[in-house]
């Protein structure tokens, strides 16, 4: 049977969430959003500056680790591709003689004690994305929040780590970075415009701390004047979500067979559509859109009773257990779309070469 809503049909406005919402009217603000919100949006940049200023001066500390850190971060808020960048900088540091390790603050930054996050944690504990980048890297992962004792404590427990990589990080002043890596999307930097009143967390030319900066553009083509690197980005196939948890890659024989099949198309992820668009280049036409919250629970599933072929992000996946859907909904078939996500190689080895050898790097950041 076809899920409830119609075929092919995005979600109606109503059922959009909220930050999709907030989105919306920033693209096409009203006079009466915009005389709410533009004043907030001064007073969040006035406390930013401030904010700034104080470790400028050094009357807040920013506190420096035995290695050195990257952060990985993006000047606009919801879905600009941070952890998807951070896993392939990890990947591309491994394949050149490097030992990372991930710190992540964790969703909604729950962790007051530093928690490692291995293969056996669970998303509503550690979080999502920090369990699904310890699944596709198998480094060291800690989360908490404050990330300078989760560095801590990650390399107390794995000293072979000679470089950190800070998920989400580029406004943790607290921590001292060596490196960082700025990520954007087709959304540049929206209507220009700081938190609440446009997308932008902070200036788009706010100054670096660190030794060496790099943009990342996680679209087609550079969606600002600034000088950086494209990623380049596509789903690899479909893959059944029990198939996906042991670790088994998308098998190509599977898409003709399902691409004459209504499914309904999920993601709670920060810009939803990007994986709809991304799905059809697959010939996936038949889809009914359901987007979720970011990082939104999985605990009820919200999908209709009667749906047949689902279809989710990896970052969906790592939230539902094989078993668990068998027993609630054994009629109904999940898919998984992995991204395949790559950084080039100039990039790769630009990051690799400013972080040094490993010995200097150690010395370097004490």
């Amino acid at each position: 049977m076809s899920p409830t809503p119609p075929r092919g049909g995005p979600a109606t406005p109503a059922r959009l969430p909220w930050a999709l919402r907030i989105e919306a009217h920033w693209r096409q603000p009203g006079l009466l959003w915009w005389t709410l919100l533009w004043p907030l949006s001064l007073l969040y940049r006035g406390a930013s500056a401030l904010r700034r200023q104080l470790y400028r001066r050094g009357l807040l500390k920013a506190h420096a680790l035995p290695v050195p850190v990257l952060v990985v971060g993006n000047r606009v808020a919801g879905g600009a591709g941070k952890t998807p960048t951070t896993i392939a900088l990890v990947q591309g540091l491994q394949q050149r003689g490097r030992s990372p390790g991930i710190l992540s603050r964790g969703f909604g930054g729950r962790h007051a004690v530093p928690t490692e996050v291995t293969a056996v944690s669970s998303a509503t504990d550690v979080g999502d994305e920090p369990l699904l980048m310890q699944r596709r890297t198998g480094v060291p992962v800690w989360v908490g929040r404050d990330r300078v004792a989760a560095g801590h404590a990650l390399l107390a427990r794995h000293p072979e780590v000679d470089v950190l990589l800070c998920d989400d990080g580029l406004q943790h002043l607290r921590l001292r970075r060596d490196l960082e890596v700025v990520v954007f999307d087709e959304r540049g930097a929206g209507n220009g415009h700081l938190l609440p009143a446009g997308p932008l967390r902070e200036a788009v030319h706010t100054p670096s701390t660190a030794r060496r900066q790099w943009q990342v553009y996680n679209a087609p083509q550079a969606s600002l004047a600034l000088p950086g690197h494209l990623a380049r980005r596509r789903l690899t196939g479909l893959v059944a979500l029990a198939d996906w948890w042991h670790g088994r890659p998308p098998d190509p024989a599977t898409l003709p067979d399902l691409r004459p099949r209504p499914m309904l198309a999920s993601a709670g992820i920060g810009q939803p559509a990007r994986f709809f668009d991304a799905l059809r280049t697959l010939g996936l036409e038949r889809l009914t859109e359901w987007p979720l919250a970011d990082h939104q629970d999985l605990a009820t599933l919200p999908w209709p009773a009667d749906t047949a072929d689902l279809v989710l992000t990896e970052k969906d996946a790592i939230k539902l257990d094989p078993q668990r859907l068998a027993h609630e909904r054994p009629a109904m078939r999940v898919w998984v779309a992995p991204l395949g996500f790559e950084l080039p190689e100039a990039l790769l080895d630009e990051v690799a070469h400013a972080l040094g050898s490993k010995d200097g790097a150690r010395s370097r950041a004490r």
